[in-house]
């Protein structure tokens, strides 16, 4: 039997799920919205946070949002996590109102500035590896997640 390394920077999408991280993996970013009281939030949950309705409903968001506060991470000895410091990790205000944890890309240190304007953008991960089968007969599985970053908002193409 082998087993694959853990990572702990992957999603374990599930039934409820499974409709964010694939619309991730194209490139959009979702929200849950209330019926009942019209509030948007994030993280996905089955019932509104705000009211406690069950009726609430996926919807894709715009991606775009603002920085609320962040630290640069120096040292983090989970995989893949230490291969990649130093990183920003971030809190962000969508522009439909929910606060999401995240991660600010392709921005040095000193350009951080609470308020400055971020964009979605998906960082593609090759996921976990699934050997299946009895005998000689293994098979190999690789997952691929997109998990959703932000960056400096720009007006140009990208």
């Amino acid at each position: 039997m082998t087993t694959a390394a853990v990572r702990f920077d992957l999603p374990e999408p599930d039934a409820f799920t499974r409709p964010y991280w694939d619309a991730a993996a194209r490139g959009q970013l979702l929200l849950r919205r209330c019926g009942a009281c019209g509030r948007a939030h994030h993280y996905p949950r089955e019932f509104c946070p705000h009211c406690w309705s069950e009726d609430v409903a996926w919807e894709r968001a715009s991606g775009d949002a603002t920085l609320y506060t962040w630290s640069v991470v120096h040292r983090n000895d989970l995989p893949p996590f230490g291969a990649r410091v130093p990183y920003t990790a971030a809190v962000v205000d969508l522009a439909e109102g929910p606060r999401m944890m995240t991660e600010v890309v392709e921005c040095a240190e000193s350009a951080l500035a609470i308020g400055m304007r971020l964009r979605v953008a998906f960082r593609q991960e090759t996921g976990r590896e699934t050997r299946r089968g009895t005998g000689r007969e293994v098979g190999q599985e690789v997952v691929r997640e997109a998990v959703p970053v932000f960056r400096p908002w720009s007006s140009g193409p990208g």
